[in-house]
């Protein structure tokens, strides 16, 4: 589990094809690898990878052919910048909301407007997606834990404050880049209830005496 709290800014040193799959070698920058061991998971712009080898300045991950194609590590080449966040540890702080490391699809960058000293950005996702996406909810955009201004049918606004866009990826993203999207995992689970007809019925009484009536 990741908390969408990005540590450090990375770059890919290199591609290795391998056989239909890639080995994808991460220049971690200043992350600290210190507590990292072969195994562990590191996220890769929202994406959950395996480190497989541990290196002078970084980690190398082997990414199958299904995760090239349904996020945007398949879209990198070298020298490409990615975001990057190790694994959440229990005694971590949660600084953003709970984040799997699983991307459930591509968005896109509409559109980037000044808002004060901030910047407003809008998306658009698959409409398989926009239905997990609430105004004053959780979004994870290339790992990143955001907030959710405002949703206008398959398309979601954001705020970035200078700091976010100084110190993840975004910096380089662009009108029409692809981002890989997690939606709040809540939402999913709240869908998945309602939706097998098993969930709790609250009468009116209760609601009352909970304040919700």
């Amino acid at each position: 589990m990741f908390t969408g709290i990005i540590q450090c800014v990375g770059r890919i040193a290199r591609l290795e094809p391998r056989g239909g799959d890639v080995r994808l070698h991460v220049d971690t920058a200043d992350l600290d690898l210190r507590d990292v061991q072969l195994g562990d998971s590191i996220a890769v712009s929202g994406v959950c990878l395996t480190a497989v080898t541990l290196e002078a300045r970084g980690f190398a991950a082997d990414v199958s052919n299904e995760t090239l194609s349904l996020t945007s590590l398949g879209k990198l080449k070298a020298g490409d910048p990615v975001n990057l966040e190790k694994a959440l540890r229990l005694a971590d702080r949660l600084g953003g909301h709970m984040v799997s490391g699983h991307v459930d699809g591509l968005g896109k960058v509409v559109s980037v407007t000044p808002d004060g000293r901030s910047q407003r950005w809008t998306f658009e996702v698959p409409a398989s997606l926009s239905r997990y996406i609430a105004a004053k909810g959780s979004v994870c955009i290339d790992g990143t834990s955001l907030t959710v201004n405002e949703v206008s049918g398959h398309r979601f606004g954001v705020n970035l404050i200078p700091h976010t866009v100084e110190h993840t990826a975004f910096h380089a993203r662009r009108v029409g880049d692809a981002v890989n999207i997690e939606v709040d995992v809540v939402a999913r689970y709240i869908e998945r209830l309602l939706s097998s007809g098993e969930a709790p019925k609250l009468d009116e009484a209760f609601l009352k005496q909970n304040g919700f009536a």
